[in-house]
């Protein structure tokens, strides 16, 4: 049997209403707001990207140090420090007015108003394709995570959001800091969402032996990196099972993707879409090789079409 020609791969996929050229994306919080890994690869040629953090007033974040290197990935206790929607909308706008990709800004608050708000803001601007719910960030004192772990919350909160994004895509992102993900998963889709993004960081901690201290200022923070993929690909194949394909909703999966191989499997388990992360701290142009590497993948196994492989576990 010939292999397929390399024009007979398709990687567009259908994401949340959405074309996409490809189910590549840069995760938030690791490509800051778009221009900050654009002298590192062509971001025309990946198939989305998720802004920073957005809330409606600017943060400046945790105290530092909030970055700490671990073994097999990385903790950060950033604390959703951001220029605040109406700066974004001034200085960061029409940079993404001039990408040709898709754009999902991350929107995050410290009650359900706040969300709100900066969702009415930016719904109307035509350089921002959706949204993503940061409803689970493990690193701030408030809001945040109380609402990801209560389906009540997650289901309200959606629900409102959802109106306010009007007939832009809602996509919400889920903490596995859960006793059932697959629960707070059904909350979202019940709620409205159009999507569903996971997983986020886990809670962490990584303490200096001789001062006998956490070694981050906030104490604790996320853990990314490749220490959380067998985890995460556990936890998008059990809201894929449990939730999503019985609600047709599609899931971007996240969690130590550093390869093309890692990606496949995070589509076998369910993934329409993936985002790299950390991966950027050490290759910043990492996401553009993943897409490289997609492809030879099909290629060479005679995959036509890459949505073929979503759900594909045997």
């Amino acid at each position: 049997m010939d292999r397929p020609s390399e024009s007979s791969v398709c990687l567009s996929v259908s994401f949340a209403g959405l074309t996409l050229s490809n189910p590549v994306f840069l995760a938030s919080g690791t490509s800051g707001y778009a221009d900050e890994l654009g002298e590192f690869m062509n971001l025309d040629t990946i198939g989305g990207l998720i802004t920073k953090s957005i809330t409606l007033l600017p943060r400046p974040g945790n105290s530092t140090p909030r970055i700490v290197e671990t073994d097999a990935g990385m903790l950060n206790a950033i604390g959703l420090a951001n220029i605040g929607v109406e700066v974004f909308i001034q200085e960061k706008v029409p940079i993404l007015e001039s990408l040709q990709t898709t754009v999902f800004v991350n929107v995050a608050g410290q009650s359900i108003s706040e969300y709100l708000a900066v969702i009415d803001r930016l719904a109307p601007l035509k350089a921002i394709d959706g949204f993503e719910l940061n409803i689970s960030c493990p690193n701030v004192k408030e809001g945040g995570i109380t609402f990801g772990t209560d389906p009540a919350q997650v289901e309200q909160i959606t629900r409102q959001a959802k109106k306010s994004s009007g007939s832009k895509p809602l996509m919400v992102k889920l903490t596995p800091s859960v006793t059932d993900i697959a629960v707070t998963a059904r909350a979202a889709i019940e709620g409205g969402a159009d999507a569903l993004s996971l997983v986020n960081t886990f809670t962490a901690m990584v303490i200096d032996i001789e001062s006998r201290k956490p070694v981050l200022a906030n104490r604790t923070g996320g853990l990314s990196g490749p220490a959380i993929k067998p985890i995460a690909v556990y936890l998008v194949h059990k809201v894929y099972t449990e939730a999503a394909r019985p609600a047709g909703i599609p899931l971007l999966g996240m969690g130590g993707i550093r390869t093309a191989s890692d990606a496949v499997e995070f589509l076998l388990a369910g993934a329409s879409a993936v985002a790299v992360g950390t991966a950027t701290f050490v290759q910043p142009d990492a996401a553009a090789r993943i897409l490289a590497g997609l492809e030879t993948y099909c290629r060479e196994h005679h995959i036509s079409h890459i949505s073929e492989l979503t759900g594909g576990l045997q």
